[in-house]
């Protein structure tokens, strides 16, 4: 076919070095080549972001299309305003494309966006083509040879891997583009459904992302946050980007020794400024670093350093790999790989605060952020975790770093969901997960899990000064390292000396010199949450399991004694404060999601009598 017409279309991969999918719209010798990003009403209404991500996607997609016309002068990232299964088709016509270009993804939703649109262009006679680049290998063609199972460790996706084959070399950015050809938007646009809008609290200011198809100036610029109607500009210091990205990952390599020698598991999440990894995972998360670039740039380091160079899973290797075993095994569950509901392989356990569920865009799932309140006191306890008042301190610096940055460590986010479900709390994870969902500017549902760690013991083997805490909880930046970690075992003098006060629960009662008492004794309740696991496991509930649809699992649990768990009623108002989260994926499969019945109100619960005795 002569003079192809091609809209490259640009998703989860907004870079021009290693990329598949571009390199094979630029080997049909396009006469014309539109670089287009589409604003998904999805994304933009149905998925949480705070803003810091949607500052860091703006980032990405301006740092594309300044590489763009650096490429060809008379091109850029052309960012239009309409949902992509309306707005292509008509695109499809007015433009008189023949091809259509994009990368897989792997996320549910678009993967039935994507069938959607391929069936649109082959009814408009336009040829699609697809190629896989998030990821070192096709996460579908893992999961086939996996025998169509997820890959539940690096090992199977090892296996699987060799199977499809080598781990595809790089290829460099394209020297030269071709012009965009007339881009005629004289067309009725289709406003999209905004309710619900899961980022509405954000909103500040009127949301004018789909006033015009071309942008407010008809220029088809890379949008603003006003022009998305956040009000409250970005606190992350982290910047998106190619540019960016491409020079972090040579500092990265500069330091020979550390780059063949790194171990994950031996980096500090105490570290600030700078942090001890590579904070590479946002530019791998919107696509603005190749993880192809990334891995082989590790692995032919590692072949030449030799002897002492680390390994999988601790090396630089080892974490892509492990990030590719999560996406292989999201693929292969789809929908119910981020919650409990209807999962065969995450384990039921009756957790505090338990997700509401209803029709979604991705079918019958949880709906994020909205949850019963089974017990007044595992909702206030939430409400404390969220932002920072937790009473133990290195969990709330993490918070706190979490929600000024949008970013913390590895070992952090384990650390604080730890802390959430069964570390001391026992509220659910998927609530967690909603918070991470909001506040991780490299949030990927795909790759997260977590182990479990003392708000203590951890945070001191890292950091025994308290320097982290000191940065992140200044209400105790002056009080004596021995009491850091632990302020409410400080003496009246060593707290005046330090000029604050314990007390209150940092909610109703903020003050000025005081930092809330710790919500629990870590140890007593740690027993307790770690019991009730036990139970729960013994039971041997999973997601797709009828009777945790169904209900019946309470009296299994009743039977075996269990007394910490959801609640005997529900509050069906309120619980759509879960502010946003990261998906924690439990290796063990401590996961839990339950039908339940309805309630007016929310009764006590054992951890309403649990909070009552250590008052007294």
């Amino acid at each position: 076919m002569g003079n192809p017409r091609v809209v490259y279309w640009f998703r989860t991969d907004l870079r021009l070095h290693d990329s598949p999918a571009l390199k094979a719209a630029l080997d049909l010798d396009p006469s014309v080549l539109w670089p287009i990003f589409t604003w998904d009403p999805h994304y933009v209404y149905r998925v949480k972001g705070g803003v810091n991500r949607w500052q860091f996607l703006l980032d990405c997609q301006t740092d594309l299309s300044k590489s763009i016309s650096n490429t060809n002068k008379k091109s850029k990232l052309f960012v239009l305003r309409e949902a992509p299964q309306t707005l292509l088709p008509k695109l499809f016509k007015a433009w008189k494309v023949t091809h259509l270009v994009f990368e897989k993804d792997t996320d549910p939703y678009a993967r039935e966006r994507d069938k959607t649109v391929i069936a649109l262009a082959e009814k408009a006679g336009v040829h699609v083509i697809s190629r896989y680049g998030r990821t070192l290998w096709d996460s579908d063609e893992v999961v086939a040879k996996n025998g169509g199972k997820p890959t539940m460790s690096t090992a199977q996706l090892q296996a699987a891997g060799r199977k499809v084959g080598e781990i595809p070399r790089p290829i460099s950015a394209p020297k030269n583009l071709p012009d965009p050809g007339e881009m005629s938007v004289d067309f009725e646009p289709e406003k999209p459904e905004t309710e619900p809008d899961l980022n509405a609290s954000f909103r500040g200011k009127a949301d004018k992302t789909y006033s015009n198809v071309a942008g407010p100036d008809g220029d088809f610029a890379v949008a603003t946050l006003e022009e998305l109607g956040f009000s409250v500009p970005a606190t992350t210091p982290h910047r998106g980007g190619e540019t960016i990205a491409l020079k972090r990952l040579e500092e990265v390599f500069s330091d020979e020794e550390y780059a063949a020698t790194f171990q994950k598991p031996k980096t500090s999440p105490a570290a600030f400024e700078p942090q001890s990894t590579t904070l590479l995972s946002p530019m791998l998360h919107f696509g603005a670093l190749s993880p192809r670039l990334f891995y082989w740039k590790a692995q032919d380091l590692v072949e030449k350093h030799g002897q002492g160079a680390s390994t999988p899973p601790e090396s630089l290797t080892g974490q892509l790999l492990f990030r590719d075993m999560y996406f292989a095994a999201h693929a292969a569950i789809g929908p119910p790989f981020a919650q409990t509901l209807n999962n065969a392989y995450c384990r039921f356990i009756p957790w505090h605060l338990p997700s509401k569920t209803g029709a979604t865009d991705i079918g019958d799932c949880a709906i994020s952020g909205e949850y019963q309140i089974d017990s007044p006191q595992a909702e206030k306890w939430f409400q404390r975790w969220k932002v920072g008042m937790t009473g133990f301190p290195f969990v709330d610096a993490l918070m706190r770093q979490l929600r000024v940055e949008g970013w913390i460590h590895h070992l952090g986010r384990h650390m604080v969901a730890c802390f959430l479900t069964r570390g001391g709390c026992y509220i659910h994870w998927e609530r967690g997960a909603d918070v991470f969902e909001e506040l991780l500017i490299d949030h990927e549902p795909a790759c997260n899990y977590f182990r479990c760690y003392s708000p203590v013991a951890f945070g001191q083997k890292w950091d025994k000064k308290g320097e982290f805490i000191r940065r992140w909880v200044p209400e105790l930046k002056n009080l004596d390292e021995k009491f850091i970690y632990e302020p409410w075992k400080a003496s009246k003098a060593a707290l005046d000396k330090a000029g604050v006060k314990v007390g209150g629960d940092g909610l109703d009662e903020r003050r000025n010199g005081t930092y809330p008492a710790p919500m629990f004794d870590f140890g007593e309740r740690r027993s307790i949450c770690i019991a009730a696991m036990k139970r729960a496991f013994s039971i041997g509930l999973h997601g797709d399991d009828a009777r945790v649809k169904g209900g019946s699992w309470k009296e299994l649990f009743e039977e075996a004694g269990e007394t910490e768990m959801e609640g005997l009623g529900g509050s069906d108002d309120d619980g759509e404060h879960a502010d946003d989260a990261d998906y924690k994926k439990d290796g063990d499969g401590s996961h839990g999601k339950h039908a339940r019945s309805q309630s007016t109100g929310s009764k006590e619960g054992p951890m309403d009598r649990y909070a009552k005795k250590v008052k007294k």
